[in-house]
């Protein structure tokens, strides 16, 4: 079974973060995976919009606890590192809009994959949390995204309370392009992903390729921002399963 799955619809195309038996938490083969399903729809004419979400009603809980911690370590893990960085990169460098479907919650690495999105769908009782400061740990990819789309103030409220944010305060704060009831939220995506759909053929990638000049140069130069020369090396934090 493929960590990420690519489902394709009518000019729009949806990534699927696939381990639904650990709420779709975060190891090497995922973001290899995730790296590979972004390229792909990219390259592909036929998509206009990509639909990012988890498998099975939610997006994704973080690192696998079980997984970094396993004995023997696992054969990505020394790699992980550059796999993670790879899978932001083909996120960062993915010409189509990307609209998340936030259901039940988004949680550190998890977080950050929910703030790469273009446009973010989120359950009235979803929530995200970037709470990597209260476990002592950097939050790279969480800052790089927070702060390529959003203000420091706002950025600051974010990632240094490290509290969990409810959809409607998601949607208050500007996180949230909109909510939709917990049961309608990949409707409500789906819904907006095809409205982009059918726009004009080639405008969207337009757009956000234009918008994106007025940014950094390149993934790497925005996310070596964010990496703090002593950031601690790979930590699993609390998992939370719900």
């Amino acid at each position: 079974m493929s960590e990420v799955i690519i489902e394709s619809h009518d000019g729009w195309a949806e990534v699927i973060l696939n381990r639904p038996a650990t709420r779709n938490a975060i190891n090497g083969p995922l973001g290899i995976a995730l790296a590979e399903s972004f390229r792909e729809v990219d390259a592909d004419d036929a998509v206009n919009v990509v639909l990012f979400r988890g498998a099975q009603g939610a997006f994704c809980s973080g690192l696998d606890l079980k997984a970094f911690n396993a004995e023997p370590a696992p054969d990505w893990l020394a790699d992980f590192q550059s796999i993670w960085r790879g899978a932001h990169k083909a996120i960062f460098d993915c010409r189509k809009p990307i609209v998340g479907a936030l259901e039940r919650y988004a949680i550190n690495g998890g977080a950050a994959l929910a703030l790469a999105a273009d446009l973010l769908i989120a359950g009235e009782n979803a929530f995200l949390q970037v709470g990597e400061v209260q476990q002592g740990m950097a939050a790279p990819y969480n800052l790089a995204w927070l702060r390529l789309h959003h203000s420091q103030a706002l950025a600051n409220q974010i990632a240094l309370i490290g509290r969990r944010f409810p959809g409607s305060e998601l949607k208050s704060l500007g996180i949230a392009t909109d909510t939709a009831a917990d049961d309608q939220v990949l409707e409500a995506a789906a819904a907006l992903a095809q409205q982009l759909a059918d726009y004009p053929p080639g405008a969207l990638a337009r757009i956000k390729t234009g918008l994106r000049r007025y940014g950094p140069a390149s993934a790497d130069e925005w996310f070596d921002l964010a990496a703090s020369p002593d950031s601690p090396g790979v930590k699993a934090p609390r998992a939370v399963d719900r």
